[in-house]
This record gives C-alpha cells, structure tokens and sequence, in this order.
C-alpha cells in the first residue's frame, strides 16, 4: 500500500512539473501579440548612450580577434570595448593588443588574480568603464552591427534597467547533443526569460546583457565566488525592484557555438547547476516581494536538479507500472508524465522547424530523429552534470572549468532551400 502511494505522489509530481515547464517553455508562442512583444522595437536614429562593452578572454587567442572585429563594425557611433586578459595568457594578450593597437576603440585590461574566473576578470574592468550602459559579451561571440542601436532604443524608450538581448548557439549539424543544445537556448532566449521578466524575477543570460553602469556599480558589480554571476545578478537586481527588459530578433542575436565535447558540456552544466545551487543558498530571491516571485525563483534555481530527476525516474516509473503488481489506478498514474513527455517530443519538432526557418538552416529528417532518439541519453547527460554539481559543491570546489571554444559556429552553415517559406 505504502508502495503504491509512493509510486502514485511521485508520477503526480513529475506530472504537474514537466506540465508547468512545458507552459513557461510556450510563453512567447501563445499569441501572436505575445509573439510580436518579444521582439526589439525599431531604431529611431538617435543615440543617447554610450556603451562599455566588456570582453573576457582567457586562452581564446583562435576566436578573440574575429569577436572584436565584428563588434568595430557595430553601427552604433559611442562605444568603447574592453578587453579583459589573464596576466599569465600571453597568447591571448598578444590578440588583444594588436586588435588595441589597429583601433582606438579597443582596450586592454590585465587580470591579476591569481584564480582566475569570469565575475573577476570583469569586475578588474569595471572601474575602467566610461559608457552609460556596460555590455557583455564572450570572446567567440558574433554580434550583429546593428545590435547596440537596438538596444540603445530599448533602453529609451522602455526605461530599463537592464535589456537582455538573444543568443543562439547555431552549429545544430555538428552533433547529436548540439541539436539539443542548440534548442535549448532556443526556447530559453526567444520564450522563457520573456516568461521571466513578465514575473519581475530573471536569471540573466551570461552575454548580450547590458546593465545601466550605475546600477552596476550600486550593485558592487559580479559575485567573484559564484559559478553563474549572470544568474546571481539578475536574481539580485531582480530582489530590489530594478526593470529587466527582453528582447529576442533571429537578426540581433549572439551567435555561438556549442562546446566541443561531451566531456566539456558535461563540465559546462555543472558549473552552472552548481552556481544556481549557490545563488540558491545565498538566498537573495527571498526578498522579492511577491510570493510568487519567490515561489518562481525556488522552483527556477532547482530546476537543474529536477530535470535531472525526473529524467531518470520517468522511465523507471514505466517501467514499474509494467513489470510490478501495482493497482491499475496507481499504474494509469505513472504513466501521465510520459504524456507530457510525448507533448514536449513534438513541441520541441515544431521548434526545430522554426529554429531551421528563422536562421535559414537545412533541418533534414535525420536531424529530427536524432532530436527523439537523443532525448533519453541527454537527460543521463543533464542527470550526471546535476549530481557531479552536488558533488563539487558538498567538496567546496568551485574552481572554473573553462569551454573552449574553436569557432565552429563560424563556419558556412547549409543554407535553406530557396523553395522553403522563411
């Protein structure tokens, strides 16, 4: 008896959180107003601000001097970018200062902790900052020209604190986990943080975020300690009421690539389960005013770790209602988180179809099966990066594992058929 109400309080929790995920992961797709309200308003001409764009790098000497040549292209007039280098990374040093030699616009700033991570390395920035505005940026991260003058319009006319633009990670062909990868910061860029900022609490995107700098500065920047400085910042400027806006065009956003290796999005994930697990405890979302903010901000921060979960647990509760002598009302229960599963399997098909359409990218079916057939081993994937997180933090080991990245996100991409509707 024991047995089956445990079974039965189990498969209704999975259920109703697979449910509520899938609802937020819609957001922007439920009406075409909703659709239209996620989006950048046009540039009028004018530009009010000026931007301090940060950029770290350490140990991307093969992707750094493509990233600034194209943020020199921006069309925006007032901007300065800052490079931030490690003084123990010649080779990437070396980039930069040429790129700082060929423009005026670019400048170099020496990192001298000596542990190094992201938060430090743009906090050694921030007092260097002359813009309105401070904006980040990764170091392989391909902007578009015209993406500063969007955001410059964001800020004027939304009163923002902050405008969270989109990125996206396109090299989808490269392998079975990018496909997913790649959806992934799909729906969490074009939909949830939409989601998010419509509740007045967001976990910020760790580039193509841009904070008002004396906001920042109020704000004594980044957490030098935590493993996801854009989550904790959102979280903390989110706790004292400050506007985040966000704006998602296919033509703005930031593209970039997906890691390398299993091995390194395994790294990737943990670093960030483990740093929500640290802005969790540090527990900044308790100051929201609104119960449902926080209740929004609990469940978002574990959200990680119960994904994981439920990644696992669904298809061993299956497996129970098949092979065990359970009631037939118990067993009809465990399977209703697969139902949610078999609607996200086919909204996530719809999604790969707009994803293909809105960046002009071939999606063939093989694409399409390795997205189902991925799905399980993913999950294990998402699984195992939560469980090393818990490990790691119980261990008090919260060094950086840096992704490297080689600039497969740069390369010619296969382009759409001309007979398909974009």
């Amino acid at each position: 008896m024991l047995t089956s109400v445990f079974i039965a309080a189990v498969s209704l929790a999975l259920f109703w959180m697979a449910a509520f995920t899938l609802w937020w992961q819609m957001h922007a797709w439920r009406t075409p107003e909703v659709l239209a309200a996620t989006r950048f308003g046009r540039p009028d001409g004018g530009e009010q601000l000026s931007f301090s764009l940060l950029l770290p790098a350490r140990h991307e000497q093969a992707v750094l001097d493509h990233t600034i040549q194209r943020l020199l292209e921006s069309t925006h007039t007032d901007f300065e970018i800052i490079v931030i280098v490690g003084h123990d990374d010649p080779e990437t040093t070396q980039v930069a200062e040429k790129a700082a030699a060929r423009d005026a616009r670019v400048r170099v700033v020496v990192d001298t902790h000596e542990k190094k991570n992201k938060p430090k390395a743009m906090n050694t920035a921030l007092p260097h900052c002359r813009g309105d505005v401070v904006g980040v940026f990764d170091a392989e991260d391909q902007v578009h020209p015209e993406l500063l003058a969007h955001v410059d319009h964001a800020f004027r006319t939304t009163g923002a604190d902050v405008v969270q633009g989109g990125v996206q990670l396109i090299n989808f062909h490269s392998s079975w986990y990018s496909l997913r990868n790649c959806l992934e910061y799909f729906f969490w860029f074009r939909s949830r943080l939409h989601l998010h900022a419509q509740k007045g609490f967001i976990p910020l995107g760790g580039n193509t975020v841009f904070v008002r700098t004396e906001v920042l500065r109020e704000a004594d920047g980044w957490d030098p300690d935590c493993l996801a400085e854009d989550c904790d910042l959102g979280v903390r400027l989110s706790s004292v009421g400050k506007k985040v806006v966000v704006a998602y065009d296919s033509d703005m956003v930031t593209r970039e690539e997906t890691p390398g290796s299993l091995m390194s999005l395994l790294k990737q994930r943990t670093r960030w389960n483990q740093g929500f697990l640290q802005v969790y405890r540090k527990k900044d979302w308790r100051e929201l005013p609104g119960l449902g903010q926080r209740l929004l901000a609990r469940y978002t921060l574990m959200t990680p770790f119960m994904q994981a979960f439920s990644g696992v647990v669904i298809p061993l509760n299956a497996a129970v209602a098949l092979f065990l002598d359970v009631p037939v009302g118990v067993a009809f229960l465990t399977f209703l988180p697969l139902v949610t599963a078999v609607v996200t399997f086919v909204f996530e098909v719809v999604g790969l179809h707009d994803f293909g359409v809105q960046y002009g990218l071939r999606v063939r079916l093989a694409h399409y099966v390795k997205l189902i057939v991925g799905g399980p081993f993913y999950q294990v994937l998402l699984a195992g990066a939560a469980i090393r997180a818990v490990w790691r933090e119980q261990r008090g080991r919260n060094d950086w594992e840096l992704t490297s990245h080689v600039g497969a996100h740069l390369t010619a991409a296969e382009p759409i058929r001309e007979d398909v509707p974009a």
